[in-house]
């Protein structure tokens, strides 16, 4: 017990608890309530597809965030009715065939142009710059017109193969994923490389054996960008596969919910859900790299 300078004891002032909620809500409460915002604008939509999966109605108008009667059968009728499993090879095909050959051509690239000086390095540089500025729908129309040619001339790289339309998927990822490699590869020191060329490496052990380990992070980085970005490609998907067995998984379920948008919705919620386990997966694995890949070396260069 507190006493003043008239020697009178005075019981200390205690904030009830109405009061201490109330500070406490005007100070850090609004960032809450933000959070919750943010976390139900999120899961809302998720929420939204699962339970359209679950409807065994199937139908647009008939879905609701919380289903009656939940059952698989939606999940049942996409497997049997129609050729899920092939366009889900297809898509799965191009994913991880684009991201792999992606990363290992612009880490190839990107290891040239940031340790080697020959003629037409800068050019080649700004070229890279220039070409990532435009989008590559821009070009549909000159790529759909050179691959008509080719497919005359090399039927296996034509319309509705999967070589033709990976070779399109790589001219269009190939100029930023190098550039954003070149700035990593920059930040490694060139002491290791002149280093292990003084024991008598090559240039091909330098870049397998000491330069990749080091940007590890950032091979992770492009191969999940372009994993993600290359599984739910659409627009040169549709003009280059025509035929049903050589659609991906997007083109596919677009052709359910194209005529009959509202009768097939719960069998495009089960395809959706089924194309984003792929992309959680990879991005499970790789998220020890995501924070330290985006942030090193991208502003370098």
């Amino acid at each position: 017990m507190a006493v003043d300078a008239t020697g009178t004891a005075r019981t200390p002032y205690r904030r009830s608890a109405g009061t201490r909620f109330s500070l406490w809500a005007v100070r850090f409460g609004w960032r809450h309530l933000v959070m919750l915002a943010v976390v139900a604008f999120a899961v809302f939509p998720v929420l939204f597809v699962v339970s359209a999966a679950l409807n065994p109605l199937g139908t647009l108008s008939s879905a609701q965030l919380w289903p009656t009667g939940a059952s698989l059968d939606n999940a049942r009728d996409l497997f049997t009715n129609t050729p899920f499993t092939t366009w889900y090879a297809n898509s799965l095909f191009f994913a991880v065939t684009n991201a792999a050959a992606t990363v290992m051509l612009s880490a190839l690239a990107a290891y040239a142009f940031s340790r080697m000086r020959f003629r037409g390095r800068k050019v080649g540089l700004i070229g890279l710059l220039v070409i990532q500025m435009f989008p590559q729908f821009l070009a549909i129309v000159a790529i759909y017109l050179m691959f008509t040619t080719l497919g005359e001339y090399y039927p296996g790289i034509g319309f509705d193969t999967r070589w033709g339309l990976l070779l399109v998927y790589l001219g269009g990822a190939l100029s930023i994923n190098t550039w954003l490699m070149k700035g990593f590869f920059d930040t490694v020191p060139k002491e290791l490389d002149e280093s292990a060329q003084i024991d008598g490496a090559s240039h091909a052990q330098v870049f397998f054996r000491i330069m990749l380990p080091l940007v590890t992070p950032v091979l992770a980085i492009v191969g999940l960008l372009v994993f993600i970005s290359t599984i739910n490609e659409f627009l040169m998907a549709s003009v280059f596969l025509r035929d049903t067995d050589a659609k991906t998984l997007g083109l596919g379920l677009y052709q359910l919910v194209s005529s009959q948008r509202n009768a097939n919705f719960g069998m495009f919620a089960v395809g959706a859900i089924m194309l984003s386990l792929p992309t959680l997966a990879v991005f499970w694995f790789l998220q020890r790299y995501i924070t330290e890949g985006l942030t090193a070396g991208a502003v370098k260069g």
